[in-house]
């Protein structure tokens, strides 16, 4: 029956979000318990408090970039478009142009890019965060960062990972420099 549930969350998905969710359905055929620890990861990555959308996507665009430069990326992108994140921003954070960034957004693209390279700019940019929007926004960056990595790299160890591809943002491709992040 969970199998059965799964299945159809799954196949919800892809179709919502346009999006070939196969290694999820490896991975449940391997093991429910397994999809079931990872569906789990997903709540660390729908935690969003205090911080704008333009920061929390960019940050997690940032890190998807990071690791992908394909589907996963291209899938990010839509979940922003859904929320209103405008196209021009999105094509910045892409193109990894913070100077083309409303400052939210550049803070946030920023904070992730010093994240993961450890750089110790990444203090300041914490204490800024934490001053413009609170610890719970910083808590939603850290999240958006790390969350946005796992599903990328889990695809890719499982087999399923892809070339990189033009990434389409507000209908219009473009393409993706892959050491962006």
């Amino acid at each position: 029956m969970l199998k059965w549930l799964l299945k159809r969350r799954i196949a919800a998905f892809e179709r919502t979000h346009g999006y070939d969710a196969s290694y999820l359905r490896d991975i449940l055929d391997a093991d429910v318990w397994a999809a079931v620890a990872y569906a789990k990861v997903m709540g660390l990555g729908a935690y969003r408090k205090d911080v704008p959308k333009d920061a929390y996507y960019a940050a997690g665009l940032t890190g998807t970039l990071s690791e992908d430069c394909g589907p996963c990326t291209q899938l990010g992108v839509r979940m922003a478009e859904r929320e209103g994140v405008a196209p021009a921003v999105l094509a910045a954070i892409i193109a990894g142009d913070v100077d083309s960034l409303p400052p939210d957004a550049a803070l946030g693209l920023r904070f992730a890019r010093a994240t993961l390279a450890h750089d110790p700019i990444a203090d300041e940019l914490r204490e800024e965060i934490v001053r413009r929007w609170g610890k719970r926004a910083l808590v939603s960056l850290a999240f958006a960062v790390t969350a946005s990595r796992i599903y990328p790299t889990t695809k890719y160890a499982l087999g399923h990972g892809q070339a990189c591809q033009r990434i389409v943002v507000g209908g219009s491709p473009m393409p993706v420099l892959k050491k962006v992040a």
